[in-house]
């Protein structure tokens, strides 16, 4: 397994002096059984002020290739929302933990522009680190292993190469099994590293982070000037619905609820 402290390359990123706002958002997983939530993403999408939209991994909850675009059903719908949207204004995508499959095929056909995890985006004047967040959950060694493993172009092109209707299944599978667990041991997504955290800042040069994954929204001061931020999931289908948008403007980050 790699080295996971290990501080890894960044992608640069610029954002054209034109942008007043940008949006960030993360953890939707969106799916066949959570139309509402597809609902306001849809709608933000076409209503946004921001000049550019990024989507920091996780906005599906599963993605098993490509080629399920090509189908009639959830992947389609998505496929026209997210061209429509990329017509509209620039629409950025960096994988997660449930959607690094995700590919060119789909980037080029929906009009989004890949995000590398991680990458420095230069706006206002100030250096962002952007980031899913799950590499820097080093506590969670089980976890690293498989995602090291899945990662693999050779794991993925093993995967890819089943039929669709079994890597469907495999995926449902996968899913019915974490709910499982997470009901029978009350479990939560490891909290990111600080320490490392930490480092990865300092090494892009960069006072703050933004990333998504654990599902807990807030700010967190690493010490030294050095802050992260944590986006919002989204659940519009929960009886608490939850939907935030962070917002970077000149004047700093700001956090929207949309719910």
């Amino acid at each position: 397994m790699p080295d996971a402290t290990a501080v890894p390359a960044f992608a640069e990123l610029t954002a054209p002096p034109a942008w007043r706002r940008i949006d960030f958002l993360s953890d939707l997983h969106l799916s066949a059984e959570t139309p509402a939530t597809l609902a306001a993403l849809e709608q933000h999408l076409q209503e946004t002020a921001a000049d550019a939209v990024m989507l920091l991994g996780d906005i599906f909850e599963v993605w098993v290739g490509d080629d399920a675009r090509l189908e009639d059903g959830f992947e389609a719908h998505c496929l026209q929302l997210l061209r429509a949207a990329s017509q509209r204004l620039p629409i950025y995508f960096m994988v997660g933990n449930r959607d690094f499959l995700l590919g060119e095929a789909m980037l080029a056909d929906s009009g989004m522009q890949p995000l590398a995890d991680p990458t420095v985006l230069t706006a206002f004047g100030t250096r962002y680190l952007l980031t899913h967040g799950d590499a820097l959950c080093l506590s969670d060694q089980a976890y690293q292993g498989f995602r090291a493993q899945v990662r693999q172009p050779a794991w993925q092109g093993q995967f890819l190469a089943q039929p669709l209707a079994v890597r469907r299944a495999l995926a449902r599978q996968m899913r019915d099994g974490s709910k499982a667990q997470q009901k029978s041991e009350h479990a939560s997504y490891t909290d990111l590293d600080d320490p490392a955290c930490a480092a990865w800042l300092q090494a892009a040069d960069s006072k703050t982070m933004i990333h998504g994954h654990t599902h807990r929204p807030g700010e967190h001061a690493l010490g030294g000037g050095l802050r992260r931020h944590v986006l919002s999931d989204w659940d519009l289908e929960d009886t608490a619905p939850r939907a935030d948008v962070l917002r970077l403007r000149q004047a700093g980050l700001r956090r929207i609820s949309l719910a």
